[in-house]
């Protein structure tokens, strides 16, 4: 166990257990998702399972599925610890790594797709799909499968989040709820946004086609993005037009939404 994942995994059960003395109420659920498991790959597997199944497909099935997966691609469990942390830091309503773990709707819909793209790229497209559609209708959050998205990556309440097939998002990137990165027509091929390293993207922005979005700038909540956006710049509007540079490295760590003056 590597020390993020032995840090996190240790105050999650701490958590709990705090949790289990202050409401009793709680025991079971806290017992069911954090307790009972040996560690975190397997609390995670657990966790998407019990978000994703339904009367077709039960949670011990999904638990199957889900922890086979983990345990082939133990990359998902590391990108997983990354954006827990991610979140711990930069969302102040975050109290402990227990809320987003067992809570926080993106943060769950993001491990979910993780194993949805492991199993895209294994070949398995009929389960990636269903695991996406299962995300969808519990979780209103729509990833496509192939989509590329590292790690440290906060995705913000999540609902109605949107990520197209050929969309790539790299590490540090902070995304608030109502995002669409999407197509802008019935084009195929290589057709969705690239976000780089620590973008921030406030809540109902919308950035269409196989545009970029430069390492570390910021989009204004609400915005229309049609055109690629240079590095460590802000744009904002109907469509979207630079209105400022960013002076934070990492405008995702900061998570501010105001715009920097030149």
């Amino acid at each position: 166990m590597n020390p993020i994942e032995a840090d996190i995994w240790s105050e999650l059960k701490r958590s709990a257990i705090e949790q289990v003395e202050h409401e009793p109420i709680l025991s079971g659920h806290l017992y069911d998702l954090i307790l009972r498991h040996r560690g975190y790959p397997e609390a995670l597997a657990y966790l998407i399972a019990s978000s994703l199944s339904n009367q077709v497909f039960n949670v011990a099935g999904m638990n199957d599925l889900i922890g086979e997966t983990i345990t082939r691609h133990p990359e998902i469990a590391t990108c997983s610890l990354h954006d827990l942390k991610a979140v711990i830091t930069r969302d102040p309503a975050s109290e402990c790594a227990l809320v987003p773990f067992l809570y926080y709707k993106g943060f769950k819909g993001l491990q979910a797709h993780r194993v949805a793209h492991a199993l895209w790229m294994d070949g398995r497209r009929g389960v990636a799909r269903f695991l996406q559609s299962r995300v969808a209708d519990s979780l209103a959050i729509d990833i496509h499968p192939a989509a590329r998205i590292g790690r440290g990556v906060f995705m913000d309440h999540g609902i109605g989040l949107v990520i197209g097939e050929t969309s790539v998002v790299e590490d540090d990137v902070s995304i608030l709820q109502s995002v669409t990165l999407g197509g802008t027509g019935k084009e195929t091929g290589d057709r969705h946004p690239k976000i780089r390293r620590g973008v921030m993207i406030g809540a109902g922005a919308k950035i269409l086609g196989n545009i970029e979005v430069g390492e570390g700038s910021k989009v204004a909540a609400g915005s229309v993005v049609l055109k690629s956006v240079p590095p460590h710049t802000t744009v904002a509007g109907v469509p979207a037009v630079q209105v400022g540079s960013v002076h934070s490295e990492t405008p995702a760590f900061d998570m501010k939404q105001d715009i920097d003056p030149d």
